[in-house]
């Protein structure tokens, strides 16, 4: 497509979880033209409820999506898509281009938001229960689990979960699954050092079995993920990384590439050691990285 024409948009947002939600909405509320395109994958997916989420606080991840949906329309400005972008690439100094199958559009900036892929340790029945019984965060899942015993899965968590899940629970377990544990633990947590075969549903959350020795009634299990991008636009692009495999952006949400934005767990500041991982920052990062691609288009 030559740079002859007029770019279509201001702002393509690729992505429509709660950071590409915001940015859009915030696009909207300066009458920008927006083109939101969502494909249907979200971090969150696993998840059966959000919390943590002020007015939204056990709100299902469906039903705020619709919800921001319904606001967007309100807006003349803006276009919705369900569908993939298949690449973007850049325009010379006209901005760029989003391909979508056989479609394409020129816009003057973008807002990556296509959010991380979590990938669990590999046992048996962890993914099944992952989003409820089986989580990441404490902040977003710990209260459904107090006054059970809670357990903790692997030693990467093991030196400070433990700590600040203690308060909820009844009584902490950190299971090593064979790895030697480096951190010293409060004398109230109980170690299992045995590989962990599998979870499975129980009446109280979960049975968590060993290769030796007893199984282990949870209330819930925390555990560490690792994640890696969900799209392939940081490739496309040249994007500076953070260690994390996440976008390097700066305090305003610009990437390394001029006209480029991230928001969401996709992305962080080369500060901190991994995302913010909430709804709430997602879309406080959803709301600046588009205010930035304004504010700086000027």
């Amino acid at each position: 497509m030559s740079s002859s024409y007029e770019p279509a948009y201001d702002a393509v947002v690729v992505g429509g979880g709660p950071a590409g939600l915001q940015a859009t909405l915030t696009l909207a509320r300066v009458h920008r033209p927006v083109l939101m395109v969502d494909s249907g994958s979200y971090r969150n997916d696993a998840a059966d409820h959000m919390h943590n989420v002020v007015t939204h606080d056990g709100t299902q991840p469906a039903e705020f999506r619709a919800a921001g949906r319904k606001e967007l329309a309100a807006y003349d400005t803006v276009t919705v898509r369900d569908g993939a972008v298949s690449s973007i690439t850049p325009d010379g100094d006209a901005g760029f281009v989003v391909t979508m199958g056989d479609e394409q559009v020129r816009t003057l900036g973008v807002v990556l938001a296509t959010g991380v892929v979590d990938t669990l340790p590999d046992k048996p029945g962890l993914a099944a229960l992952f989003g409820s019984v089986v989580a990441h965060c404490p902040f977003c899942h710990g209260h459904e689990l107090a006054g059970g015993h809670i357990g903790i899965l692997g030693t990467s968590g093991a030196g400070h979960l433990p700590g600040l899940v203690a308060p909820l629970a009844s009584r902490v377990s950190v299971f090593t699954d064979g790895e030697e544990l480096t951190e010293a633990l409060p004398a109230e947590v109980a170690v299992r050092t045995e590989p962990v075969t599998g979870v499975c549903p129980s009446s109280v959350g979960a049975t968590v079995t060993f290769a030796d020795g007893p199984p282990e009634e949870v209330a819930g299990v925390f555990v560490r993920t690792t994640f890696a991008q969900r799209a392939p636009f940081a490739e496309q692009l040249g994007l500076t990384l953070n260690p994390s495999g996440c976008v390097e952006v700066d305090a305003f949400g610009r990437t390394s590439l001029p006209g480029v934005y991230a928001a969401g767990d996709m992305a962080h500041l080369a500060a901190l050691p991994m995302p913010m991982q909430s709804v709430v920052a997602a879309a406080a990062s959803g709301q600046t990285a588009a205010a930035s691609l304004v504010a700086f288009a000027h």
